[in-house]
């Protein structure tokens, strides 16, 4: 077989996902937001209305998962993000519904949650860092829909597409926000349309997007029709540094 068909399997998305191609590995990242408020602009992710509040990861520090509903007491959830160093972290928490529980773990970014022991929660389940919400796993849903990511340290990402698609009725601007390490503020990285009468956007990066380690991503909606709901998703493909090449 010539080197280059060798090359081009040995990198396809099934051999990263396969866990062929040393150092790479594959992200997705998806989100909704259940009800966006008409002329609002907000995250797409568990909570309405509201921009994701990034301010709150100015410095590291441990989370609290509030009281949960009885029904939900005693169930395990699984934690996912970075801890201090920006490297990736999990941490499982037993919820309980007689008062917070705190982590363990310090928190720098946290962008996932999902019930791990236990059937789906039957009420919100909601992440708190000094009084602010950072995460939220709905009810009924089992896992958090968060359309926010950070590139972990000693790691580049690779942008390779996006989808976004809101109610029928209904159309929204969506912007994929960025910010660089060592930037104070988010930029503009992919800015896009969608109606839900015309169907999901769909964009595939002829040229991958480079996102270097420390990067954080953020999806917005500002809809145009009261009440809509809004589901977001991306993927990448991250590779650890010194594996550029494979």
């Amino acid at each position: 077989m010539p080197s280059w068909e060798k090359l081009r399997f040995k990198d396809s998305p099934l051999s990263i996902a396969q866990g062929e191609v040393n150092g790479h590995s594959g992200v997705h990242k998806f989100g909704a937001v259940p009800a966006m408020s008409q002329n609002t602009t907000g995250t797409v992710w568990d909570v309405n209305d509201t921009t994701y509040p990034w301010s709150s990861w100015d410095t590291a520090g441990t989370v609290s998962i509030s009281t949960v509903n009885a029904s939900d007491n005693g169930k395990t959830v699984t934690l996912v993000g970075l801890d201090a160093n920006y490297e990736d972290q999990t941490e499982e928490v037993v919820v309980s519904s007689s008062g917070a529980v705190t982590t363990t773990k310090t928190w720098k970014r946290l962008y996932r949650a999902y019930i791990s022991t236990g059937e789906d929660n039957v009420g919100n389940i909601t992440v708190q860092k000094g009084g602010t919400t950072v995460l939220q796993i709905t009810a009924g849903k089992g896992q958090t829909l968060m359309a926010i990511y950070t590139v972990p340290a000693n790691h580049t990402a690779y942008l390779i597409c996006g989808v976004c698609s809101v109610q029928d009725g209904a159309d929204a601007t969506g912007n994929m926000f960025v910010r660089y390490d060592g930037q104070s503020s988010f930029r503009i990285g992919h800015s896009f349309e969608v109606a839900g009468k015309g169907g999901p956007y769909s964009h595939k990066f002829a040229v991958p997007i480079r996102l270097p380690a420390k990067t954080d991503i953020d999806v917005r909606a500002t809809v145009r029709s009261n009440n809509a709901r809004v589901t977001a998703a991306f993927d990448m493909i991250l590779v650890q540094d010194g594996y550029e090449h494979g």
